[in-house]
């Protein structure tokens, strides 16, 4: 069994077929309203005016002879990853990924053990891990990111995702994916759009496996950025991964991101946290209908309740410009019927 795809709502094809027969009935005397296509296309978003804002954006943008028409070469939608696709509690997917690396790599560092943060990892002191800062963070990601070859630490990749499992769910990280953000991204696509992720996590940490589980091919991910160089190994050639940083793809640095790796700006923006204000304020900045969209985690007992005191994925600016900017802020709690996919 492929993980993601049994749990993937109708696929483009499919979906696109009912998004033309929608349209069509739009010119009947039985038009279709927006409730009956938001009902067909997005089923597990509640009936409500989130909703509605999404089909009333996408038909605005997609109908020929309308004010607000985009071209489909235009129509770029960008998603933030940790907390937007899929959770980011209690700790980022890839921050995981780090700590059981760093536990697996050990017996080749003993001197590990009494050097910090790698001493709070393995005694599973994440208060110590944390106090290291942004600098202890980034040792952390040297140490288990670099080294190698691309195609090693995609292996490493896809290999920690088959055993690894959430926290508190208890199930794979690509099952703890929301089930509505993935039926977003399909009829996204179904009406014209090109869906990007636009994350800070490691954009070889997510290229392995986000076609498989959100239909996002490699080469329209962005993200934070290795620096790598070209290497002949046995006589093959290789690209190795370096322990040097060479771009952060995260709150100003978002925009500068989608202009160097995109090159048009998006008419559509979703994220969670103030990691993702630039990246909302610039979308929705520009000529003609635009579209930004605030993923509000508010609800504890299906997931968790997070927003202005959280370390991980804080909403606090974003939140307070989302009224002046004419920004949705998607209530989880109120606007999605189930947050994941049934279990298999």
């Amino acid at each position: 069994m492929t993980q993601g795809n049994i749990f993937r709502s109708p696929g483009p094809w499919a979906l696109a077929a009912v998004v033309a027969a929608l349209a069509l009935l739009s010119g009947c005397e039985q038009a279709a309203t927006t409730g009956q296509v938001a009902e067909a296309v997005l089923p597990s978003w509640s009936d409500g005016p989130t909703r509605d804002a999404l089909v009333s954006f996408v038909a605005d943008v997609t109908t020929s002879g309308s004010p607000h028409y985009v071209p489909t070469a235009e129509r770029i939608a960008v998603f933030d990853n940790d907390g937007t696709l899929w959770s980011e509690q209690p700790m980022y997917v890839q921050l995981a990924f780090v700590i059981d690396r760093v536990e697996a790599l050990a017996s080749d560092h003993p001197e590990w053990k009494d050097r910090q943060p790698f001493k709070g990892v393995l005694e599973g002191d994440l208060r110590a891990v944390a106090a290291s800062g942004e600098h202890g963070l980034f040792e952390l990601v040297m140490a288990t990111h670099a080294g190698m070859t691309t195609a090693e630490f995609s292996d490493a990749v896809e290999g920690w995702l088959v055993t690894a499992r959430h926290p508190k769910l208890q199930r794979p990280y690509t099952e703890c994916v929301y089930q509505p953000m993935l039926e977003l991204l399909d009829y996204l696509r179904a009406s014209g759009f090109q869906t990007w992720i636009v994350s800070g996590g490691g954009i070889d940490f997510m290229r392995p496996w986000t076609e498989r589980v959100y239909g996002v091919p490699p080469e329209q991910v962005v993200g934070s950025t290795m620096k790598m160089q070209f290497e002949m190994r046995e006589s093959a050639p290789v690209l190795m991964r370096l322990p040097e940083m060479d771009f952060i793809d995260d709150k100003a640095g978002k925009p500068v991101g989608i202009h160097k790796f995109i090159g048009r700006r998006p008419i559509a923006a979703f994220g969670n946290s103030d990691g993702d204000l630039q990246m909302l304020q610039w979308t929705t900045s520009g000529p003609g209908r635009r579209l930004g969209l605030i993923v509000h985690h508010t609800d504890a007992d299906r997931e968790v309740a997070y927003d202005r005191e959280s370390l991980i994925g804080r909403l606090d600016e974003a939140l307070d410009e989302a009224s002046d900017r004419g920004w949705v802020v998607m209530d989880m709690k109120r606007d999605w019927e189930i947050i994941f996919p049934a279990a298999p």
